[in-house]
């Protein structure tokens, strides 16, 4: 019976390792995928989606101004702001492409077919860094001046700061922790579409407010950051404990 119970034990230990084996060759516990529960907010969905076309959209129209020549019709705050990232193209074509080709891989965080994938944490993570540095850089310029690059400074290294803490913690296996904060990193970064459609209502108001781009720009980037960032962090707080136990 004593040599029995010791060759049981060894072998339960032999099939320990192999079912932790199996689960590192998988990706489990290391990934950067993002498994919601039943109960996530399906306006968070519905702004998540909304705010991935957005994000796509601005990236292309950004990218058609700057490979056309300029229109004579075009509005000229508009125009001015072709004009403005023009003189900035190459940082402008390697930050709007990065951050292009981080959101459409976005969805595939939360597919279940994807989010488990090695492959996929050794791309996003890279990618969300060189969205991070490029952005620090575009700042330089900003065309908000002090108030919108503030914005970006603040927002910017929030960021990179979750999807630091997203990746050690998916490096250490602790998956509920490092969803919670790429989650937070996801917020944050689609922040850029909410500013969106806060600019389009500046620019309808302009002949009314006579305020400029480079007098609402920094107001619009405030105000996007601020709203993805907090809905997110207050139900990460309030819900998202129990959510990712």
């Amino acid at each position: 019976m004593k040599y029995k119970n010791v060759s049981d034990e060894r072998e339960d230990s032999m099939s320990g390792k192999a079912v932790s084996h199996r689960i590192q060759s998988s990706g489990q516990g290391t990934t950067a995928g993002v498994n919601l529960p039943a109960r996530f907010p399906l306006t968070f969905k519905i702004g998540f989606w909304l705010s991935i076309v957005i994000a796509v959209a601005i990236v292309l129209r950004r990218v058609l101004a700057l490979s056309t020549p300029p229109s004579r019709n075009a509005p000229p705050q508009l125009a001015g702001l072709d004009a403005y990232f023009a003189a900035h193209g190459v940082l402008t074509y390697v930050h709007i492409l990065c951050a292009l080709a981080f959101v459409l891989l976005l969805p595939l965080l939360f597919w279940r077919r994807t989010r488990n994938s090695a492959t996929l944490q050794r791309a996003i993570f890279p990618l969300g860094v060189l969205v991070g540095i490029t952005a620090y850089a575009m700042s330089t310029h900003a065309v908000g001046g002090w108030l919108e690059r503030a914005a970006v400074i603040l927002f910017n290294t929030l960021f990179l700061f979750a999807l630091y803490r997203a990746w050690s913690f998916a490096r250490s296996g602790d998956r509920p922790q490092q969803q919670r904060w790429m989650l937070r990193a996801i917020a944050i970064l689609l922040g850029i579409a909410t500013t969106r459609p806060v600019m389009g209502v500046f620019f309808a108001t302009s002949p009314i407010t006579r305020l400029t781009p480079a007098q609402f720009f920094g107001i619009a980037f405030w105000i996007g950051f601020s709203l993805n960032t907090v809905v997110m962090e207050l139900w990460l707080r309030t819900k998202g404990n129990t959510a990712f136990a």
